[in-house]
C-alpha cells in the first residue's frame, strides 16, 4: 500500500474505534496525539480519507461530521446498548452500527421521518421486528453527490403503501425497497470490516457483487464497474 492509502487505513480506524468505545468522535488535537503526526499532516490525512469518501468533515473546519455508519450529529436513527448510543445516518447505516457493535441493541425512528416513533430490537444477532421495510431512493451511483442527503432519505416504513404516499406527498421518486431482514444480513457484510486497522473501501466490482449476493439487483443498486471505490 502506498503511504496515503495506510494512513487512510490507520485514520479511519482510530476514528471508527474511538466512536464504538465513547460514542463521539475524537477531535484533530486527539488524532494528532493517536497518529503521532502533525496537526498540519493529520489535517491533510482527514481530507484525503475524505477524498476517498471515508470521511465527511464539517463544511468550515476539519473535523468529522459523518463517517459511516455512524453520524456525529443527530439524526432520525438512534441505536442504544448497554454501553452507549449512536446516531446512524440512515436505516442501513443503523443497521450497520449494530453489526459493528456487535451486540444486543435497540434502533428508534420514526415512520419516514415524519410518522410514529417505532423501535426495532436486534437480540442475538436476530431483529425480533422483522415487518419493516427500507427505501432506497437515489441510486448508488449517485450517492455520493450528495451522500448527507441520500443517507437522510434512506428511513423506515411499515408497507410499501407508506412509501407510496410518502413518494407522492414529498414528490420524491420511488426507488428500491427491501425487507429489514435483507438489510440486515447484507449489513453485517457490507459494514462488517470497518472496525479493521487494515480496513479499506470496497471496489466498485466488489460492492457490485456484494450487492448482487443479497438480492440487490434493481436498477438502484447498478454502479459502474471500474477502479473507483464505493
Amino acid at each position: 500500500m502506498t503511504n496515503i492509502s495506510s494512513l487512510n487505513s490507520t485514520l479511519h480506524y482510530e476514528i471508527v474505534k474511538h466512536i464504538v468505545e465513547k460514542g463521539y468522535a475524537p477531535k484533530v488535537k486527539e488524532l494528532v496525539d493517536l497518529l503521532r503526526i502533525s496537526e498540519e499532516d493529520t489535517i491533510t490525512a482527514l481530507k484525503n480519507l475524505q477524498e476517498y469518501h471515508g470521511v465527511v468533515l464539517h463544511p468550515k473546519s476539519h473535523e468529522v461530521w459523518v463517517i459511516h455508519p455512524f453520524s456525529l450529529a443527530p439524526t432520525n436513527f438512534l441505536v442504544s446498548s448497554a454501553s452507549g448510543e449512536w446516531w446512524g445516518n440512515c436505516a442501513w447505516c443503523s443497521l450497520g452500527v449494530a453489526a459493528l457493535l456487535n451486540q444486543d441493541v435497540t434502533i428508534r425512528t420514526t415512520i419516514g421521518a415524519n410518522g410514529h416513533q417505532v423501535s426495532i430490537h436486534i437480540r442475538d444477532g436476530k431483529i425480533v421486528e422483522p415487518d419493516y421495510y427500507i427505501h432506497f431512493p437515489i441510486p448508488m451511483q449517485n450517492a455520493w453527490d450528495n451522500v448527507i442527503y441520500t443517507c437522510s432519505t434512506m428511513l423506515l416504513f411499515e408497507n410499501e403503501h407508506q412509501i407510496d404516499t410518502w413518494c407522492r406527498r414529498h414528490n420524491i421518486p420511488k426507488g428500491d425497497v427491501q425487507p429489514i431482514q435483507q438489510i440486515w444480513e447484507f449489513s453485517k457484510t457490507w459494514y462488517g470490516n470497518h472496525l479493521n486497522p487494515d480496513w479499506t473501501k470496497w471496489t466498485a466490482e466488489e460492492a457490485a457483487q456484494i450487492f448482487e449476493k443479497f438480492g440487490l439487483v434493481s436498477e438502484t443498486w447498478k454502479i459502474p464497474v471500474s477502479d473507483t471505490r464505493f
